[in-house]
């Protein structure tokens, strides 16, 4: 063979350049970096700018301070935090494949990553529970569904996670019996979340399938008890009054339309979490060799969810397109707009 058609094996670039022990870096196309870039800035801006629509309408106008909307308003919340504070630096680590922020904030990133995501999954299955009460027990909701027990929702959906993320990470407990795989994959620029087989599963199961689990139960009897409550309507005989009926048929498509969003709320989540969970169980019981592009693949996909949501209330909701005008045209600025009306009829 001609020496000439030797070709030389491409140069390992580094994460740092000066650094004795520095992680090799993913080498990219410049095509594949930029078109990267471009959907997860999307993703993050998408993000945060659609989830502040949801807390500026909700906090602002006084027509939808409602206990659900409370949750909505928290949900919401915790998907704006994962936008600002978890988002922009996983991007920087799956396009770059390194870490540049320093091992304590790696350790405070994957807290905050596992905390916001278990948050927002708590809050799911609690807008579950009260659209529960709210379809199949509508006489007694608003003497069960008040303020004092969003606020204890509120306070499981907060504290738990917390307390979760942040004691497992610390503890290092999600490592233990992985210590010798850590320790050969170690280098500087490096911030990956590992789970040995007892917490991978552990950790799926508090953080998605429990709630998951519950959440589809309670829809699945959601959507049982509406099909029984349409069929008494269709079957209502035709000496009532008109306009009794009519107020019935209205109430009942109310409940079915909210219903039906908060199902496709959560249809979209079990989408976009379910591949990342399966991983994270599968993941030691394969020796941790999941490529490291589909992983961020299914890290990304589940961020995703949180960008949907506000996409989903838009499609949904007309209140939420109402608000969005008005927060972009500058009317929440004018005097009492907080006392504007953003339905089309009143109750």
């Amino acid at each position: 063979m001609n020496s000439l058609d030797i070709r030389s094996p491409p140069e390992v670039q580094f994460c740092f350049a000066f650094v004795n022990n520095s992680c090799p870096r993913s080498v990219r196309s410049v095509l594949s970096v930029c078109a990267m870039y471009v959907v997860m800035i999307g993703a993050i801006v998408m993000t945060m700018l659609g989830n502040l629509v949801v807390i500026v309408s909700i906090a602002h106008f006084k027509q939808l301070h409602s206990p659900t909307n409370f949750l909505v308003l928290s949900m919401a919340t915790t998907d704006f935090l994962l936008s600002c504070v978890v988002m922009p630096f996983s991007m920087i680590r799956s396009i770059e494949s390194c870490w540049y922020f320093g091992n304590f904030f790696c350790k405070v990133h994957s807290c905050c990553d596992i905390m916001l995501c278990t948050t927002s999954i708590f809050h799911l299955c609690f807008i579950a529970v009260d659209r529960y009460y709210a379809v199949c027990d509508p006489l007694h909701y608003v003497t069960k569904i008040t303020i004092p027990v969003i606020e204890v929702f509120l306070l499981i959906s907060w504290s738990v996670p917390i307390f979760f993320a942040f004691g497992l990470i610390l503890s290092e407990l999600n490592i233990i019996g992985a210590e010798d795989f850590v320790a050969a994959i170690d280098c500087t620029g490096l911030c990956v979340l590992i789970f040995n087989k007892l917490w991978g599963v552990l950790a799926s199961f508090i953080a998605f399938f429990l709630p998951g689990t519950v959440m589809v139960g309670i829809y699945l009897h959601i959507f049982k008890i509406a099909r029984k409550h349409a069929k008494q309507i269709g079957m209502e005989p035709t000496m009532k009054q008109v306009g009794s009926r009519s107020k019935t048929k209205v109430s009942s498509n109310k409940e079915s339309k909210a219903t039906t969003t908060l199902s496709t709320v959560m249809g979209v989540f079990v989408l976009c979490w379910l591949p990342f969970f399966v991983l994270t169980i599968t993941d030691p019981f394969i020796n941790f060799t999941t490529p490291e592009d589909l992983y961020n693949v299914f890290l990304w996909l589940g961020y995703f969810n949180s960008t949907f949501n506000p996409i989903i209330y838009g499609m949904f909701y007309p209140w939420f397109r109402k608000a969005l005008r008005m927060i972009i045209t500058g009317m929440i600025f004018y005097p009492d707009s907080c006392t504007l009306s953003l339905f089309p009829t009143q109750a």
